[in-house]
């Protein structure tokens, strides 16, 4: 089979989209296994508050910085329900929010890392072709000018000029 220039074009264009969607799937995997590990960390710092409360826990802020505070036997947990809605929750309620939003994160995570498996199974195939079919032309058919589908005319359509302060029209 003898596959023209343009064909090998579309091909190694759609190797190139197919990449650059592979990227952008792993930088979206990167982005949810950073929430997912932050899921799991407030779950497990939900779960080491004693029922019956703690006395100087010690709470971080970010950047390194930590406030003690005192937490009662009573004191609940202010989690996001949905569109930045919060509310004060139990924190054992609050703990299986978040384990049930991770459980719906992995299952997302699992769809992308199958759809970029996919993607990489038919970039590889269609680079494999690619290769298939260059190797398969001569030199001199690699070198050829690209026939073009329409002649160019020489013909250019006058620009109208805009006075200062005018208005826009279609035309610009």
């Amino acid at each position: 089979m003898v596959v023209d220039r343009a064909e090998l074009q579309r091909m190694a264009q759609l190797v190139e989209l197919n990449r650059e969607r592979m990227q952008t799937i792993e930088q979206q995997v990167r982005q949810l296994e950073t929430i997912r590990m932050e899921q799991i960390q407030a779950i497990e710092a939900l779960r080491a508050i004693p029922e019956e409360g703690a006395e100087g826990a010690m709470i971080p802020l970010g950047s390194g910085l930590q406030i003690i505070a005192d937490i009662p036997a009573e004191a609940g947990a202010v989690i996001d329900i949905g569109s930045r809605v919060q509310a004060e929750r139990t924190r054992e309620e609050a703990a299986d929010i978040l384990s049930k939003r991770g459980e719906e994160l992995v299952a997302v995570i699992d769809r992308l890392r199958q759809e970029f498996d996919e993607l990489e199974k038919a970039t590889v195939e269609t680079a494999q072709k690619f290769n298939e079919n260059v190797q398969g032309l001569a030199p001199e058919e690699l070198n050829a000018p690209e026939p073009q589908a329409e002649p160019q005319t020489s013909q250019k359509t006058p620009r109208r000029k805009r006075k200062r302060g005018t208005e826009l029209t279609l035309d610009d």
